[in-house]
């Protein structure tokens, strides 16, 4: 988790609900806001890619995004950003114009491409740092408790001078999250 890739590619039963709908006690942004205010104000952005019809990430904003904790370090530490890896509506980042790129019944967006390595898996997660270099890229679920040890280690800067494992072995046993 400690290395940092560069973001490269952008610089030259709750199945059929949709995640937009999922109130929780997180603001989500839209990536051009979350940029437009890290221009101004830089912070760390969180970018949450998922689809409609992924059911884990439906699980993901009712379990994990929801907890207290998790929640107030998204929102102190990060711009969190829904990115819908099928959206239509194009995005423009560094003077790129991103676009929907139609792919049998459905497609993909190319930013949320760019942003996974190519790799469309959801859901997945994305932290950028203050420049908009990749800090993390996290596949799959997971929950509250051990997604809380993941922003921590990251929204609090810990990548910078310690590896995960060492993390892990001073991290407070007796922290936890809301639930």
């Amino acid at each position: 988790m400690k290395r940092i890739v560069y973001f490269g590619l952008l610089l030259p039963a709750l199945a059929f609900m949709p995640v937009s709908a999922v109130n929780g006690p997180v603001n989500w942004l839209s990536f051009e806001e979350a940029v437009a205010r890290a221009q101004t104000t830089p912070k760390k952005i969180f970018i949450d890619v998922y689809t409609d019809w992924c059911g884990w990430c439906k699980v993901m904003d009712s379990k994990t995004f929801s907890d207290p904790a998790v929640a107030e370090l998204l929102q102190t530490k990060f711009y969190p950003v829904k990115l819908d890896a099928e959206q239509r509506e194009p995005i423009t980042f560094n003077d790129y114009t991103f676009k929907f790129v139609p792919r049998g019944n459905k497609g993909y967006h190319e930013l949320a491409a760019a942003l996974l390595n190519n790799k469309l898996s959801y859901p997945s997660v994305v932290f950028l740092n203050e420049k908009f270099e990749i800090i993390q890229v996290l596949p799959g679920y997971r929950k509250a408790d051990e997604f809380l040890k993941i922003v921590t280690y990251i929204g609090e800067d810990h990548y910078l001078t310690q590896s995960w494992e060492d993390f892990l072995a001073g991290y407070p046993k007796e922290a936890g999250t809301g639930h």
